[in-house]
């Protein structure tokens, strides 16, 4: 029986992405002339989780995804994945819970009254 490459409980769009990363991790390391063998050594996993993983296997860590692309020199990418800059629903979501219109206290408008006065105050002197 063929090893399990993908999850059915899965939704499908997240294995999709999971095989495009495995093929993107496998494509990188062929350009960078780099085996199986000491990619795997390299990032302390066996050749075996390194064929999953570039196969978009859900069941492999993600250390070990996080592993694989760091000895890629691609570790700066992963920070990015969830970045909250790039959240668009998350920003719109949370612009929505901002207040419509935002009242000053009556101790601070007072205060905007008063200096105001007093710079009419000093134009007329």
């Amino acid at each position: 029986m063929p090893a399990k490459q993908t999850d059915p409980d899965l939704p499908l769009p997240v294995q999709r992405a999971l095989r495009k990363l495995g093929q993107d991790i496998r494509e990188a390391r062929l350009r960078r002339s780099i085996s199986t063998t000491i990619m795997a050594a390299r990032a302390s996993i066996s050749r075996t989780t390194l064929g999953k993983l570039e196969k978009g296997d859900a069941g492999v860590r993600m250390g070990s995804y996080a592993t694989v692309l760091f000895v890629l020199g691609l570790t700066d990418k992963i920070s990015l994945l969830a970045d909250a800059r790039n959240d668009e629903i998350g920003l719109e979501l949370a612009e929505e819970q901002l207040p419509q219109r935002i009242r000053q206290s009556k101790a601070r408008s007072n205060r905007s009254v008063k200096s105001a006065s007093s710079d009419d105050a000093k134009v007329c002197r």
